[in-house]
């Protein structure tokens, strides 16, 4: 994978986190900007577009939980990664995270090896296949396009994270298929990440509240389906 096609914005507030971060990206080859609070790492985003941000949830004035929900609602980003960098475990917070839009989680204190292995594999997921997908599907008055990244119900347009996103285009993309859990976790996810059951659930709640609970529905002990009434 070359690496120098990628744009990382890491977003921390202790100097020594992003030197640590900045210094291992750099030597992987990717290229590597910064900010130490929300502010500056919205305006960055912005003007730079980057494909991954790493963000910090623990910061004064603006929190990465509050930074993440105003990423999201930002047109141009809705294809970049989040990913939180935290010391914090606690179930809730991941819940908070998910919900604001995050893809994935990064915990403190950063083992560069494990840093750059995620990293790694978040992108190569981004662009490492080539596949014939249907630019835009559309269900009822459900409309999901493929190409802006944008989903809309009727005339309104419904705000998604990217996994949020790719998991209802896979639903979608097959009506009435079961999808195991298994299968989610591979083809949204990715083998090379490691990610529990819990999340596949709170991103399935996130879609069900945004594009209602008709949908998405449940096979007890096999997995998901898309099937609207």
């Amino acid at each position: 994978m070359n690496n120098s096609r990628y744009k990382i914005l890491a977003v921390d507030d202790e100097p020594d986190i992003l030197e640590i971060i900045s210094y291992n990206l750099n030597k992987e080859g990717y290229e590597v900007l910064t900010a130490s609070n929300g502010a500056d790492a919205i305006r960055i985003a912005r003007e730079q577009k980057p494909d991954l941000i790493i963000l910090d949830i623990m910061m004064p004035k603006m929190d990465g939980i509050e930074t993440c929900r105003q990423i999201r609602e930002i047109d141009k980003l809705k294809s970049t990664f989040v990913v939180f960098l935290t010391a914090r475990d606690e179930e809730f917070v991941e819940i908070m995270g998910f919900s604001a839009g995050a893809d994935d989680y990064i915990s403190k204190p950063i083992k560069p090896r494990a840093l750059l292995s995620r990293i790694n594999a978040i992108l190569r997921r981004s662009g490492g296949k080539e596949e014939v997908v249907q630019p835009k599907i559309q269900i009822n008055d459900l409309v999901i396009d493929r190409e802006t990244y944008t989903v809309t119900k009727g005339s309104e347009q419904i705000i998604l994270a990217k996994k949020e996103f790719e998991l209802l285009y896979l639903l979608a993309s097959k009506p009435g298929k079961v999808f195991s859990r298994d299968m989610i976790l591979e083809q949204i996810w990715g083998n090379d990440v490691v990610v529990i059951n819990r999340t596949i659930d709170v991103h399935i709640r996130k879609l069900r509240e945004k594009v209602g609970e008709d949908y998405i529905q449940t096979v007890k002990g096999v997995g998901y389906k898309f099937g609207a009434e």
